[in-house]
């Protein structure tokens, strides 16, 4: 028997799923103008979210003005609901609409074939448009490692998303590894977000943006035990979509030091970012975890 609460997030949860179904049909500049709405909204609301944005800002750049941190700050807001928004035409427009929106352009030749492939997908806000963009490419099955949602209706419709237009085969964390580098050395590229904070379980200590960073080595890991090259994917919201593009497999990557292995990680990310820092994931608290005896940062 339900209670009247779980009723109620049920309604809420399969209404905000209709909005998206609706929102899916409507011009794309009526989809990113509601963005714009919306990230202004969250970003004067949601005060605690604010201030861990901020204070990434205040990290990795502070050698930018004030002023215009704050207004990086007021657009990840704003890229971030616009990318949500997205998920809309992503997961429920015509095939056709999509493939007009998102382009995939540089080493696209790099995921051809059956060589086994890490896809680095770093923690962009067009990341379920690279998803999509890649899939439309790319004929043959791929895995990733996912972690279910707590929403039973939103999970389901995440996935179905995720799995539009492709074969994604997801494995979850207690899957364990021996599955996901059987898929990788078949030939399934396995797409890994390696670039949060996971707590200091199976994490390094490596620089981001000069800071000792909690970070999993799992690109070196799977890249060595898959015997698997590594592409690195970004993806960039546009004004008619969004362009994801595949940069060149990295050159001796991994090395036999899976430590200096994720710090080129770190070091690599931090060049993509540099090149559209509002479009990263900085509401995530990307420095929790400290080294031992340190202060938290936030």
């Amino acid at each position: 028997m339900k209670t009247p609460r779980q009723i109620a997030s049920r309604i809420v949860t399969r209404g905000g799923i209709f909005f998206m179904r609706v929102l899916a049909l409507l011009p794309l500049s009526w989809t990113r103008g509601l963005g714009v709405l919306l990230g202004w909204i969250l970003y004067v609301v949601v005060v605690s979210r604010r201030r861990v944005v901020a204070t990434n800002f205040a990290l990795c750049f502070p050698g930018y003005p004030a002023a215009e941190r704050r207004r990086l700050t007021v657009l990840t807001f704003v890229f971030f609901a616009q990318a949500w928004l997205d998920r809309a035409w992503l997961w429920h427009a015509p095939k056709a609409w999509v493939q007009r929106r998102v382009r995939v352009t540089g080493a696209v030749q790099e995921l051809e074939g059956t060589e086994p492939t890490v896809i680095f997908l770093p923690h962009f806000v067009g990341l379920d448009a690279a998803w999509a963009g890649v899939a439309l490419q790319m004929p043959r099955p791929s895995t990733t490692i996912y972690t279910d949602q707590s929403n039973k209706l939103v999970d389901r419709w995440i996935l179905r998303g995720r799995r539009r237009f492709g074969n994604l085969r997801l494995f979850g964390r207690v899957d364990g590894v021996k599955p996901i580098v059987a898929a990788l050395r078949q030939g399934q590229p396995l797409y890994l977000l390696p670039d949060m904070d996971f707590g200091p379980s199976e994490s390094v200590f490596v620089p981001f943006y000069g800071i000792p960073t909690a970070t999993v080595p799992s690109l070196s890991r799977f890249a060595r035990l898959g015997r698997a090259k590594v592409l690195p994917l970004l993806p960039r919201i546009t004004p008619t979509g969004y362009e994801v593009t595949v940069l060149p497999a990295w050159a001796d990557f991994p090395s036999d030091d899976p430590v200096a292995d994720t710090a080129r990680m770190n070091a690599q990310l931090q060049d993509y970012i540099n090149t559209m820092p509002a479009q990263y994931y900085w509401v995530h608290k990307r420095f929790k975890t400290r080294p031992e005896g340190e202060p938290t940062l936030y």
